[in-house]
């Protein structure tokens, strides 16, 4: 299985993420979020394998979020709307995604990587 980890490199939580794979004996491509950020199409794919709703996608916690004010922007926009704000710039994107084939995880839980990826852990 072949998985993607889209994180930024001064994210704590990426850093928890890529440590845990890496104590799990997980291979994966690490891509900087920033500089290789999701183009529309790819988000879309995205949205739809992981079954979440489509706001989960953003990082709520970064500046650029608050900065801009999307909160309050956001629940007018359209679907289209907001998958065209996200693949403007990666610091938007909730951190890490975790991208297998058949599944997308967004943020870091543990539990989850750990089910979702059960297959491949150390024994």
């Amino acid at each position: 299985m072949t998985l993607a980890v889209y994180c930024h490199s001064r994210c704590t939580t990426c850093k928890k993420a890529l440590k845990w794979l890496d104590d799990s004996g997980i291979s994966y491509n690490l891509k900087d979020i920033a500089a290789e950020h999701p183009d529309e199409e790819t988000l879309r794919r995205f949205h739809a394998m992981s079954g979440l709703p489509l706001k989960r996608f953003f990082n709520t916690s970064g500046i650029k979020y608050r900065e801009n004010g999307l909160s309050a922007k956001i629940p007018g926009m359209s679907d289209d709307e907001q998958f065209a704000l996200l693949a403007s710039d990666g610091m938007l994107v909730k951190r890490p995604l975790l991208v297998g084939p058949d599944f997308v995880l967004v943020g870091f839980k543990e539990a989850e990587w750990a089910e979702k990826l059960a297959g491949i852990l150390k024994k």
